[in-house]
């Protein structure tokens, strides 16, 4: 006899593993426009003998189905996410599941790439539950989630999208605009013309967000060499094509931004806290104890928005946000004094290289754009600051003492004699470098540009020799060299 219940519609199911206070595994059911959500701390099972304690929680927005990102530390469930099984679901017991729901049990069937068959899920008290697995041809005995730990969405693990990730989901948005992608692809063609096409002043949509941009036919930078003056409309055309490369070095980073409204010649300043005009889409962060609201660079147009308003230099702090007390860059400033040639930079720097190399560590140098080089170490979040200056300042001092002659430990620059300092005192909060890729207030728009150790021995290599409109092509040719102090946290080794 044919079934007479009337056809349920398809409805999603995600189950998403989430690492935030607690590792624990978020069971999400699409209804009547919504999630319903239970965490479930040891993850669904397809053995039938087992019982998974699931506490229901909010409703969460479909939007967020198919989120796979980091939700900032600080905010409701901060934290890495993955999606870790997803697919459709059926109820096969009655036809309005939502009464199943208030009534305190729900028989549902999924169709998921890891989980299938029939499940359970029943009220125990208040807001606690029970998931378990029925016995039918999609039982496994002995099965658990833990064995199966990558994103079904991406094939990648909890601690690659930590390390690397695509979203970040800010729950102060509306869903709609909650997921706001941290890895931006660059300007699409008909958004750099629309830049082009406007006047002076005008609304330029790009990266999803309406920006009111001014004075973009002003003189910022001079020429040089001949080359002709750079513009503002120049430097906002770098800023959108360069983004989705420096974005990841100020996601989830408060940005003290040298600001030059009036363009290098005039006096900069710097801004750290977020003017009161700032649109509300910002994203942003308040530090504890001080109440200062910074400007946190997680979105592409975030950036654009910056150098609009004068922000010409981009000053990441070495902390993320979740943990400002606990830098994930340890920091080599080589100062040039007034007496320093680029050649004895040179040697300092090289003298680093070797430390590095016999050191088994992990660091990448960049020119600053201006005299100096700089070089950032990437560590494990743990040590504090007073642990990484103190290991900068060991490392430096060692490579000091081989040439002597080359370096002042000073603390006031009057009484160095002209000579270089091996700047440790950077590591410390709220102490910051120049970002890479950022431009640098100085004729010709130089950039502070990553370089290859091998580099260090190139005769032709300038700390101002990279600027916006020579920077992509190189870009293009090596890719990012400063790519790898985001992919390898590590411990720094100690020091005899």
């Amino acid at each position: 006899m044919p079934d007479s219940r009337p056809e349920q519609p398809t409805r999603r199911f995600v189950v998403q593993l989430h690492r935030a206070r607690r590792v624990h595994y978020d069971f999400r059911l699409e209804l009547d426009g919504v999630l319903v959500s239970w965490a479930v701390p040891k993850g669904p099972s397809l053995d039938p003998k087992v019982r998974r304690a699931a506490f229901h929680v909010e409703d969460h927005p479909m939007e967020y189905v198919d989120f796979e990102g980091v939700i900032p530390a600080g905010t409701y469930g901060g934290g890495d996410v993955i999606v870790w099984d997803a697919g459709t679901w059926v109820p096969y017991k009655g036809p309005d599941p939502a009464a199943e729901i208030a009534a305190g049990e729900l028989h549902f069937e999924l169709h998921g790439q890891k989980l299938r068959g029939r499940f359970v899920i029943v009220r125990t008290r208040a807001d606690e539950w029970l998931l378990l697995h029925k016995r039918d041809e999609h039982a496994v005995a002995g099965w658990d989630a833990a064995a199966l730990p990558l994103s079904v969405l991406s094939g990648r693990s909890s601690d690659e999208v930590r390390a690397d990730p695509e979203l970040m989901w800010r729950s102060d948005l509306p869903a709609a605009r909650a997921a706001v992608r941290l890895k931006a692809s660059g300007p699409a063609d008909d958004e750099l013309a629309r830049l082009e096409a406007l006047g002076e002043s005008g609304t330029w949509h790009v990266f999803g967000r309406d920006l009111r941009v001014t004075n973009l036919n002003k003189v910022l930078f001079a020429g040089r060499d001949g080359a002709a003056a750079v513009t503002k409309r120049e430097i906002l055309r770098y800023t959108a094509q360069i983004a989705p490369t420096v974005l990841p070095y100020l996601a989830g980073r408060a940005l003290n931004l040298h600001r030059f409204p009036g363009g290098p010649g005039s006096k900069g300043f710097w801004q750290k806290a977020l003017p009161g005009h700032a649109p509300e889409w910002l994203p942003r962060w308040r530090e504890p104890g001080s109440g200062t609201e910074y400007l946190v660079a997680s979105e592409a147009a975030a950036l654009v928005w910056a150098v609009n308003f004068g922000g010409l230099e981009w000053h990441p702090w070495t902390s993320p946000t979740d943990r400002p007390d606990r830098p994930t860059y340890a920091l080599v400033d080589l100062d040039p004094g007034p007496d320093t040639r680029w050649e004895d930079l040179l040697v300092l720097a090289r003298l680093h290289r070797t430390a590095f190399e016999h050191l088994g560590v992990v660091a990448r140098a960049k020119v600053t754009g201006r005299r100096g080089i700089q070089i950032w170490v990437p560590v494990e979040a743990g040590p504090g600051f007073a642990e990484t200056r103190a290991w900068v300042e060991a490392l430096s001092r060692s490579v000091g003492s081989v040439v002597p002659d080359l370096v002042s430990w000073a603390w006031e620059r009057a009484g160095r004699g002209g000579l270089a300092r091996l700047d440790f005192t950077q590591n410390a909060v709220n102490r910051t470098l120049v970002a890479p890729y950022s431009p640098r207030a100085a004729p010709g728009a130089p950039v502070s540009a990553p370089i290859g150790w091998d580099e260090l021995d190139d005769p032709g290599l300038r700390p101002d020799g990279f600027t916006i409109r020579t920077i992509g092509a190189r870009l293009a040719a090596r890719g990012d060299l400063f790519a790898e102090v985001l992919h390898h946290p590590q411990r720094l080794p100690p020091l005899r």
